[in-house]
């Protein structure tokens, strides 16, 4: 991903976040992790966060997920001792769309990105709206993907290892590659 796309990408977030009434310092700002996954369709199957806090102990971030963007299937796997990362999302503003391991939704509200239907295997969907939360346990696959108007969604969590993720889709790079701008 390109420097430029990535700046452009922060802007766009910190200005959600001020629209949903959260304030970020400049810090803040130019430290936003947009996550691309090196799949080249940051619009479709992408997630922009600001991590507040990732301890040992516990995890607070802002989720900005931009009108049906997509954070692409994946598991939070044990490592070593620990159990693999618990989270619960709480809804703050836009509506978020969660697929979980559980019985099927009959249809689906949620857009599978094209090309990547393979990689998509968990269905039971829980639609969250402001003020509505929801708990995904260590190793339960999940995938979410934001309403019509975007969402922004706090995740509080045990201690967030991003490297270890497992995603469905083999093609996903989960740290980003920067690319500077000729």
């Amino acid at each position: 991903m390109k420097r430029s796309d990535i700046m452009i990408a922060q802007e766009r977030t910190a200005e959600v976040l001020k629209l949903s009434g959260i304030v970020l310092t400049d810090s803040e700002i130019r430290n936003i992790e947009v996550a691309g996954f090196g799949l080249n369709q940051l619009g479709v199957q992408g997630l922009e966060l600001i991590t507040y806090v990732n301890t040992d102990r516990y995890c607070a971030k802002e989720l900005v997920l931009f009108p049906r963007q997509t954070c692409p299937e994946h598991l939070h796997p044990p490592v070593g001792s620990d159990p693999g990362k618990m989270e619960t999302f709480r809804c703050r503003s836009g509506s978020v769309l969660l697929y979980v391991e559980g019985e099927a939704a009959s249809t689906l509200k949620a857009i599978i990105p094209a090309g990547s239907e393979a990689y998509y295997t968990v269905f039971h969907e829980i639609e969250l709206h402001p003020g509505e939360q929801y708990t995904i346990e260590p190793g339960i696959k999940h995938w979410f993907q934001a309403g019509d108007l975007g969402a922004v969604v706090s995740e509080f969590s045990s201690t967030s290892r991003d490297e270890y993720d497992i995603f469905t889709d083999p093609r996903i790079e989960r740290i980003p590659v920067i690319e500077e701008d000729k």
